[in-house]
């Protein structure tokens, strides 16, 4: 009895397929043979992914993005309320030299609830004024973007004003008010 075994034959082309590496090219990723061009783009392929970031790394590089915010952010924002209250002292201190300068000039403060507005416009009652605030066309607001409160008689001024602005909460009578009768870093 005579064993025959089927023969397999395989016919490869002669020319390769674009984007394939050529057999030397092969070659020097350590593969031979007919099948060197296939195994080259698998070992680019690998060689790519290799450059890439892993799910952990950027995860670890978010981590530390977070951290540095968590301690740098508070800082920035404690500054930027530290400058709104300098500001607001800043604007009293004007209104101060300002209607110092009209009592001198007028004898008497402005009257009212709006007396700061008689430092930019004349009074009726005003014999000598001229604009106490230079290049305003309007009482500014305080950095919170609301009104000052000026009140003459004053409370804690009877024989002068107050100026007070409310401060970030907006609300008046609390610590975090900037007044007129204050100093600077000095509580109620």
């Amino acid at each position: 009895m005579k064993i025959t075994t089927p023969t397999l034959s395989v016919n490869l082309p002669l020319s390769r397929p674009s984007g394939t590496l050529s057999p030397a090219e092969g070659e020097r990723d350590g593969v031979r043979g007919p099948l060197a061009g296939s195994w080259g783009n698998l070992s680019r392929a690998r060689r790519c992914s290799g450059r890439a970031f892993t799910l952990v790394e950027l995860l670890l590089v978010l981590v530390i993005l977070g951290t540095l915010a968590a301690i740098v952010l508070p800082k920035f924002t404690g500054t930027t309320e530290k400058a709104r209250r300098t500001q607001a002292q800043t604007q009293i201190a004007a209104f101060k030299t300002a209607l110092e300068l009209f009592e001198t000039e007028n004898g008497h403060f402005p009257k009212g609830k709006d007396g700061l507005l008689d430092l930019i416009q004349q009074p009726r009652d005003a014999q000598n004024w001229h604009p106490y605030l230079q290049d305003e066309t309007s009482i500014p607001n305080d950095p919170w973007g609301r009104p000052y409160i000026y009140v003459c008689p004053g409370k804690h001024n009877p024989s002068s004003y107050d100026i007070v602005s409310m401060g970030p909460d907006g609300r008046e009578g609390t610590d975090d008010d900037i007044t007129s009768w204050q100093q600077p870093n000095q509580k109620q």
